[in-house]
Formats: structure tokens, sequence, C-alpha cells
């Protein structure tokens, strides 16, 4: 492992400053999750404001393979500079939801080679590699959905997202969700196959939080951007 950067922070420094921060309350919380790491994020993201950019140490503290150092790696590298092969390696080894979540979201979303990726990931046979895929085409569905082919992504979802694994069932259901919500020509199908296959129906809500139920997600973000206390029309 390297030791030193350009601005003369080290990565052993960096490691003990967030074994300092481990807290095994938040540990024990974020296991539930599937989440092997007891750091404070607000804490860990202000670590990384002080650091600011530095992608050699973003990659050395991604080579550590604790999951708390790259949560840091990821908050203090340069999205763009990474190449398609970097980023395949990087999401097969992220292991944990957290760590997965934000290099597709603060990392693969801004790399030129998202597209790419998007469509290798989205039929991988992996699924939490394809969960990677789904999140990147429910990005597309939201604010790029020109090529996209809706009634076939509604097909696959209606066919294999109840017995999909966790991951990609999440994921699969936000895309779902996300078509109902952004288009309304295909709002009264999404609401059906959410309604039918009940996937995430009964998941425990805390008070004040959307379900992550499609339908009633759904309803709820529609009456939101329409202001109104009924769905929308769905025609």
């Amino acid at each position: 492992m390297a030791q030193t950067t350009v601005t003369g922070a080290t990565v052993l420094e960096v490691i003990a400053e967030l074994a300092e921060l481990e807290d095994p309350r938040i540990r024990e919380v974020n296991a539930r999750h599937g989440d092997d790491h007891g750091v404070n994020l607000s804490r860990l993201r202000a670590l990384a404001k002080r650091l600011k950019t530095q992608q050699e140490l973003a990659r050395e503290l991604w080579e550590t393979g604790d999951a708390a150092a790259r949560l840091l790696a990821i908050l203090i590298c340069r999205p763009k500079a990474f190449e398609r092969g970097e980023l395949d390696a990087m999401l097969r080894q992220a292991g944990t939801p957290k760590v997965q979540d934000w290099l597709v979201n603060y990392v693969v979303k801004k790399n030129p080679h998202s597209e790419e990726l998007r469509l290798a990931w989205f039929a991988d046979p992996d699924p939490v590699v394809a969960s990677a895929g789904w999140a990147l085409t429910t990005e597309r569905v939201a604010k790029k959905p020109e090529g996209l082919d809706l009634p076939g992504l509604l097909d696959v979802i209606e066919a294999e997202m109840r017995d999909a694994p966790d991951r990609l069932q999440w994921a699969m259901n936000h895309c779902l969700a996300q078509i109902g919500i952004e288009h309304a020509g295909h709002r009264a199908r999404a609401m059906d196959i959410g309604e039918r296959l009940e996937v995430l129906k009964d998941y425990p809500t805390p008070p004040g939080c959307t379900s992550p139920f499609a339908p009633i997600w759904i309803t709820e973000m529609v009456n939101r951007q329409h202001g109104t206390g009924e769905l929308a029309d769905t025609s």
C-alpha cells in the first residue's frame, strides 16, 4: 500500500482517523442493512471536505478494501478520471449496498462511460451487478428516456421482479415506480404490475417517509407534482 500523497496526507493517517470515528452503535444499525462500517456519514463527509479532491489517495483508499475508506474514496475522487474497466472492477469489488449505491450515484453517473456500463451491467448474470444496470436505467427513465423501451422494461419487471434477489428486486421496483411517476402513458400499467406482484407491499416504512410499494410511491409522487390529493389521470 502506498503511504504518501501529493498533499502529504497518508493512507495510514486517514485510516487511523476513520478508526477514531468508528461507533459500535452505528455499525450495529448498518449491519442490519448489509453494510459493514460504523462511521457517521456526516462526519465522513466532513473529513472528505477537509481532504478535498485527491484522485490518487482515493485509489489507495479503495484498495484497502475497508468499507468506510471506500466511501471516503468515492467522495474525494474525480469521477471522470476512471476508465470503464476500472469502474467495472470497482463495482464488482464494492460488496456492500452503501458502497455500491454511492459508487453508482456519485461516480459512475458522472463518468463518460456510464451508458456503456449501464448496458453491460443491465445484462450481467450477477444480480448485484445487474442491479447497478437497473439503477442507471432508472436515472435515464427520469432524465433522458429517449431511446429507452419503456414497455419492454415493464415486460421484464412483470416477468422477473417478484422472484429476483433482494438488491436486484429493489432496483427493478425503483425503475417500475419511476416509469409510473414520470410517464403518464405507462402509469396505469405500472400501477397494475405493482398491485399484482405486491413487491415490498409490507415493507416497514417510518412515519413521514413514502412507502417503496410502487402503487403507493407512484401515487404519492404524482400527487406532489400536481399538488392534488387525487391521483392524476392515468389514461
